[in-house]
């Protein structure tokens, strides 16, 4: 089993939180999972959207900073995520999109996969991308999405970085990635998926990499301004390894490449170890378990605001300072329709 496994979640930075909750929850279907704060500036929401039970590589979570500044994507940053959807699923996704405010650009084929490009309410570049990929997906009874539609997990991540090949570099070496192929001036790299019959005559199988959850994109655009952190910004990536053990080593690999990780951070429903990458993108490590249900029962998971056990003792005063939320409603979104991102 490779160390490390893929996609654990994606952090962005967003405006309004009941925007951003009305927006992912309320059109897009996905399920809040844990409602909590930025554990380092615990003035602010850190909402979690996942699958059902908020597995690992499911996760797109959300610091929401309504009066810091737009961002400004470029490089050092990555520049778009993706979110897997069942195949056949996108004119659907399309429809939903536009009836709620917003105008998704029109469906493209990269590396062999439909996608649909769109932003959401604070300008964050997203894209569904239809996959059959076999992933771990648990569907939520409550969205209001059918099953049939539901977003399934994260896809996959795309770069600006200054140097393509110091950053592919990086994750070869370290995190034993692989390229998977090259298309319109994108490298994508994949962490291995599994053994797979041999394409050449004779016994025997070979590693794949990349698929699903498993991919990321790098692109060096020289015309590209440096990236600025702000609202509709990926804030950091994080990548999935099994337990605490398998942290430690690749922590203790990121370190021989010179890329100063922090210590171990107990984030209670994970550990986490925090570094940038050549391209400067704010990596993180973390851990599959022990998960979000460790504090809260399945059944309820993201309906209170839930603080790791360090922060009790402050929950008065914290919830003093946080925006109420009501449940999603994506109507509110509706009422002026954004215009569609500008092409690639």
């Amino acid at each position: 089993m490779p160390d490390v496994t893929g996609l654990h979640h994606i952090t962005a930075i967003c405006g309004d939180p009941q925007e951003n909750l009305d927006f992912y929850a309320g059109v897009l279907g996905m399920r809040l999972v844990k409602r909590s704060v930025n554990q380092d500036v615990p003035g602010t929401y850190h909402l979690f959207y996942a699958d059902a039970v908020g597995q690992p590589g499911s996760d797109l979570t959300f610091f929401p900073w309504p009066h810091l500044r737009p961002g400004r994507q470029g490089l050092g940053l990555a520049t778009e995520v993706s979110l897997a959807v069942p195949t056949g699923s996108l004119a659907f996704w399309a429809e939903r999109l536009e009836r709620f405010g917003t105008v998704p650009r029109p469906v493209t084929t990269r590396f062999d996969e439909l996608v649909m490009p769109f932003e959401d309410p604070h300008g964050l570049p997203i894209a569904l991308v239809e996959t059959a990929d076999d992933r771990d997906f648990t569907p939520w009874g409550d969205s209001p999405i059918d099953v049939s539609h539901q977003v399934r997990r994260l896809h996959g991540v795309r770069m600006d970085v200054a140097d393509v090949s110091a950053s592919a570099t990086f994750l070869k070496e370290t995190f034993d990635f692989r390229e998977v192929g090259t298309e319109s001036g994108w490298l994508r790299l994949g962490a291995a998926a599994g053994m797979r019959a041999s394409t050449v005559a004779g016994p025997g199988a070979e590693e794949a990499f990349g698929g699903s959850g498993r991919v990321v994109d790098l692109r060096s655009d020289p015309e590209s301004p440096r990236g600025l952190q702000g609202v509709g910004t990926v804030h950091h990536v994080a990548w999935r390894v099994s337990d605490t053990e398998v942290l430690a080593q690749v922590r203790n690999r990121v370190m021989h490449a010179g890329r100063g990780p922090t210590p171990v951070i107990d984030r209670f429903w994970f550990q986490s170890v925090y570094f940038q990458e050549p391209g400067s993108v704010l990596f993180e490590l973390a851990t599959d378990g022990p998960g979000f249900a460790v504090d809260e029962d399945q059944a309820q998971l993201g309906e209170q605001l839930i603080l790791p056990p360090w922060l009790e003792e402050q929950r008065e005063a914290i919830e003093q300072r946080l925006p109420p939320l009501t449940p999603a409603d994506p109507s509110r979104l509706s009422a002026a329709t954004r215009p569609a991102p500008s092409s690639e």
